[in-house]
């Protein structure tokens, strides 16, 4: 069993009270989780600070404490370990209690506002295929070699990272590939990990709620790459304006992807329809089942870094040329009636602008788009208007409805979108604040050779309102209304 002294290894307390030579059970950031030789870390949150809970902690048998300001009342059985920041020192110490898993295994993080699930998805199915035995952390879902289990976060928590990461070095896998989100990154979450590898997808407007400026939500981006070291790569998309900027000061070593700039790896997209896409990759040609100019960049960084990992460039465009789309990702599915209806996660401007240029491409002026929108409650504001703006200018029908609205008032959402709308194009846009029926209308309204585009929640079964999680899922409304031919 670990000492305090164990899992302290690489932090330096300013101040120790106590025995650094007692047993440790496990790690808490949670008072309520505590119990008989556990130490409980006071996290400083944003809607609640764990200082306050300490003594509920010791009252159920933790026996040390991690603080940033000791308490008043110090117990002689209990332990006290000032640190200088908790939040960050949570991932050192839970790297240890676990065995430092991140160092057996070669872990790659993906961050960027968007591409991250179906970077970490592919990858984790292609090295699958490739013979390994991997572990995927992704906002869709956590997987175990073959084993899943659900995901709650995008990056979970440092403990529960770092232990879920120490079960798939028990559970023999090589690789494993993880989104990495900007929260996680300011949050400390992947401090004291050790990483193979780091992938830049693109950085546009998202999560401003809680970053407040474009500045700090780049900056947050970049730390990643700030932190990794000598040892591993850092790919970057090199026709990204903050590409560059990324890698700046980054000790790995820099590669670059990209469609238009000079880059270590480069494509041309050669032919593009709703199936998939025709990719010239480095000199080599092949098919892929995904679409789209931003999946091109997507099929680029998975291609990159397997190689970069290790693997031969023939091999791995020939097993890619055969992996399947993420859950909700441009997810396209072909009705009898002819229509083409389209799930896709975007919830930010440049995502939902990605998906309708590349559905314009492919229509190349035939049938017409008609798009289902909304945005999430309790989130950035600020990019409710550029979505219906894009959606209003860019599609021949919007339909204006509930995202998730959390504790919201869907109407409120709604009005928010709508201020971003040009009144010359306000008679094509539709307020329906109940997304079933908004999907319903969607399909009555399409014809044979037209598409609907389902934007915003992609692979969620649920919608939530005011707390509650009610089982939803934009692919069950439509199979209701529309009669889906089988996929192959």
């Amino acid at each position: 069993m670990k000492t305090l002294k164990d899992i302290l290894k690489n932090i330096t307390p300013e101040a120790v009270i106590g025995d650094l030579n007692q047993p440790v059970s496990r790690i808490v950031i949670d008072s309520k989780e505590a119990g008989k030789e556990s130490v409980f870390v006071a996290i400083k949150g944003l809607k609640a600070d764990g200082h306050e809970f300490i003594e509920q902690a010791i009252l159920k048998e933790a026996r040390a404490i991690v603080c940033q300001t000791l308490p008043t009342v110090l117990y002689p059985r209990v332990t006290y370990i000032q640190v200088k920041n908790t939040t960050m020192a949570v991932g050192p110490m839970a790297s240890a209690f676990f065995d430092s898993p991140s160092q057996k295994l070669a872990l790659v993080g993906i961050t960027g506002t968007n591409g991250k699930t179906t970077i970490a998805t592919l990858l984790y199915r292609l090295f699958k295929q490739l013979g390994y035995s991997s572990g995927l952390i992704s906002t869709i879902e956590n997987r175990i070699d073959d084993e899943v289990f659900p995901a709650h976060l995008t990056t979970p928590d440092a403990i529960s990272l770092n232990s879920l990461l120490y079960k798939m070095v028990e559970a023999g896998c090589s690789h494993v590939f993880m989104e990495v989100s900007s929260h996680a990154i300011v949050q400390g979450r992947v401090n004291g990990l050790d990483f193979s590898g780091g992938i830049f997808t693109n950085l546009t407007h998202d999560h401003l709620d809680y970053h407040k400026t474009f500045a700090n939500y780049r900056d947050a981006k970049k730390m990643f790459f700030d932190q990794l070291g000598i040892k591993a790569f850092a790919l970057s998309n090199a026709d990204d304006p903050n590409g560059e900027i990324m890698l700046q000061n980054t000790k790995a070593r820099r590669y670059f992807y990209g469609l238009r700039n000079l880059a270590d790896f480069h494509a041309r997209i050669l032919e593009m329809d709703f199936d998939g896409m025709f990719l010239n990759i480095d000199g080599n040609e092949a098919w892929f089942r995904l679409t789209g100019r931003f999946n091109a960049y997507n099929l680029l960084a998975i291609y990159g870094a397997a190689v970069l990992l290790g693997e031969l460039p023939e091999k791995v465009l020939q097993v890619m040329s055969n992996l399947q789309p993420a859950e909700g990702r441009l997810e396209t599915l072909k009705s009898e009636e002819g229509i083409t209806a389209i799930v896709d996660y975007a919830h930010t401007p440049d995502a939902l602008q990605n998906v309708i240029e590349t559905i314009h491409d492919i229509l190349g002026g035939g049938g017409r788009l008609i798009v289902v929108c909304g945005a999430g409650g309790d989130r950035d504001k600020t990019k409710r208007p550029k979505m219906a703006a894009i959606a209003a200018e860019n599609a021949d029908h919007v339909l204006l409805t509930s995202d998730n609205p959390r504790t919201e008032d869907p109407i409120q959402i709604i009005n928010d979108m709508k201020s971003g709308l040009n009144p010359s194009l306000s008679y094509k846009v539709l307020s329906i604040p109940d997304r079933h029926e908004a999907i319903h209308i969607a399909c009555m309204m399409a014809k044979a050779g037209d598409v609907i585009l389902v934007a915003g929640k992609g692979h969620e079964k649920y919608q939530e309102i005011n707390g509650i999680k009610y089982p939803f899922s934009d692919k069950e409304i439509l199979s209701q209304y529309l009669h889906f031919l089988k996929q192959s």
